[in-house]
């Protein structure tokens, strides 16, 4: 089995070097792949040291089984060819394909089955925010189909990348040293702050990650569910937390929901109020599972329930979903 990581430098890429040595995944071959900048650059995988190639036009791919791309939508579209040129699968990381009718978009506790058709060679791993939500969305659709969905996201700095949470810390430092506070990666300040836009705004007067929430939710669930999203971007440093309100076409107690989501696949429940538990980034981070908490029934709707999930998104919203994906084709011997 031999194995590619396009985007290697990324913080992505580095959290799939992460999680396939966790995981003890299956490759005899590992091949990283990134820009002119980080061409060159050595990361030690299994102790051994691997050198990052420049990405071009060429045959690097030939023998490749499976290639993990996270170096953004452009990169993705330029290369895809290329990529699955000799047969390799692109598990593709960005936005560039996920809504292509014949490109599957795979959250493997959800519809890992849809991965075995793909005409292109390519699966598409879906919006972070997403991933973590349909995770938690699964466990109740298998007890009665969820007709609505409001969600309001608390996106962490890491979610627009490692430099993004490098300045969170230095706006920080900055503040309470009383200088001059730099903004680059953000709209505004995020440090002592929230910022209710990810994304550009589209037409509707949502922003495209909320945008994607709604279409990807529809394509992964294949259900016509209805989903409205406010996306914040907040000042912590990963892992993201959703506030998610459903309507269900029949009502689902607190206990029957907190039993689903104890059962659930990729799901912790964290549910004790009484001894304040519940989920909170700060001590999720780097952890696999998507935990549920401050399970309720929602006072404005007698088919409605209310719950709190939080999901470290570099890691199951990225770099662990996309192994996953690996991890059941290999399963069902559909790959290698």
């Amino acid at each position: 089995m031999k194995v590619a990581i396009v985007g290697a430098s990324g913080a992505v890429g580095q959290e799939f070097l992460r999680v396939l040595e966790e995981r003890d995944f299956p490759l005899d071959e590992l091949v990283l792949f990134g820009s002119s900048r980080s061409a060159g650059r050595k990361y030690t995988f299994r102790g051994k040291e691997i050198e990052v190639k420049l990405l071009q036009h060429n045959d690097d791919f030939k023998g490749v089984d499976i290639a993990f791309t996270s170096a953004g939508a452009g990169t993705s579209k330029e290369f895809a060819e290329t990529i699955t040129k000799y047969g390799a699968v692109m598990i593709d990381n960005s936005s560039a394909f996920r809504m292509d009718n014949d490109i599957p978009l795979v959250v493997p506790e959800v519809n890992a089955e849809d991965a075995l058709n793909r005409p292109r060679g390519i699966i598409a791993n879906p919006n972070c925010t997403t991933i973590q939500m349909v995770v938690a969305l699964k466990a109740i659709e298998n007890l009665t189909h969820i007709k609505r969905v409001h969600v309001s996201t608390y996106q962490a700095a890491s979610g627009a990348g490692a430099a993004a949470m490098d300045e969170l810390y230095e706006q920080y430092r900055q503040v309470l040293a009383n200088e001059p506070v730099k903004v680059e990666k953000f709209a505004y300040q995020l440090a002592f702050n929230l910022i209710p836009q990810i994304d550009v705004f589209t037409d509707n007067g949502y922003t495209k990650e909320e945008m994607k929430m709604y279409n990807e939710t529809r394509k992964i669930m294949h259900s016509d569910v209805k989903v409205s999203a406010t996306c914040v971007r907040v000042p912590a440093l990963r892992s993201h937390s959703e506030s998610i309100w459903i309507e269900t076409e029949r009502p689902v107690s607190v206990e029957e929901a907190r039993e689903a989501f104890s059962k659930g696949e990729g799901l912790v429940l964290m549910d004790n109020p009484a001894e304040k538990e519940y989920p909170m980034p700060l001590f999720l981070a780097g952890k696999d599972p998507v935990y549920v908490g401050r399970i309720r029934k929602d006072l404005a709707d007698e088919n409605g329930l209310t719950f709190w999930i939080v999901g470290d998104q570099i890691k199951k919203g990225a770099a662990l979903n996309a192994v996953q994906i690996a991890e059941y084709l290999i399963k069902v011997k559909n790959i290698g």
